[in-house]
């Protein structure tokens, strides 16, 4: 009953927020306004405020209040890793999808992609790719952080920004769940290097079909790891 209580006010915030046209980053009534307004307790308010943090709809910010979150998409981040930490082959059918995934919208969009970004862009995501050059295995962050980037920034011209989210929902998972498969080798991150340099030459030329085969070439080698690991167990 409690549990049902709890969803329910949360809902009922999540209409206000609606019904006042809230943004990310506007600040909620407070706790005993939102009781007021909506005829609830103080623990079923607080409960439900908690629920809506941990999905990122609200953020409590101790000592100031609480704020319409950035809705992001870090619950399904967190789900998403703890299914493939569960087991061995969960772990592998998480990787594979999201492999599939990543390709899926970087190859769907070739064309859009190539149409929306500008000079500027090419030039940064040409400085991202340098950088992962240099970073190479010496600082696996640095790597990690420049890719990251580099993935986030082709999409982001498009303006699509549930797909910019997702870009990067689904790297973040890709990326923590990756190291436990030991699926990348150095060999692994010099043809890396090399892909997103083709990307970015393809992007630059207008050459849709070369995009289409550097991001193909991209997920090869991880791909034919991930058939090899399954295989071996």
């Amino acid at each position: 009953m409690r549990a049902s209580l709890r969803k329910t006010v949360a809902e009922e915030i999540k209409h206000y927020m609606l019904d006042n046209r809230m943004r990310p980053g506007d600040p909620l009534p407070t706790e005993a306004e939102l009781c007021i307004a909506l005829g609830a307790s103080r623990s079923s308010v607080r409960e439900a405020v908690k629920t809506l943090a941990a999905l990122d709809i609200v953020e409590v910010r101790h000592g100031h209040g609480t704020y319409v979150g950035r809705l992001s998409l870090s619950a399904l981040v967190e789900s998403m890793t703890f299914r493939g930490m569960l087991s061995p082959d969960d772990d592998f059918q998480v990787y594979a999808d999201l492999v599939d995934v990543r390709e899926l919208f970087e190859r769907g969009n070739a064309e859009r992609i190539i149409h929306a970004l500008d000079p500027q862009h090419l030039d940064t995501l040409e400085g991202l790719v340098d950088e992962m050059e240099r970073q190479g295995s010496g600082d696996g962050d640095g790597f990690v952080a420049s890719d990251r980037a580099f993935h986030a920034l082709l999409v982001e011209p498009l303006g699509n920004e549930l797909m910019s989210q997702l870009t990067l929902a689904f790297w973040d998972v890709y990326a923590i769940v990756s190291p436990h498969l030991n699926l990348m080798t150095i060999e692994d991150e010099r043809v890396t290097v090399d892909v997103h340099r083709r990307i970015v030459e393809a992007a630059r030329a207008g050459d849709p079909v070369a995009f289409v085969a550097a991001v193909a070439d991209h997920y090869a080698p991880v791909r034919r790891r991930l058939a090899a690991a399954r295989a071996r167990d």
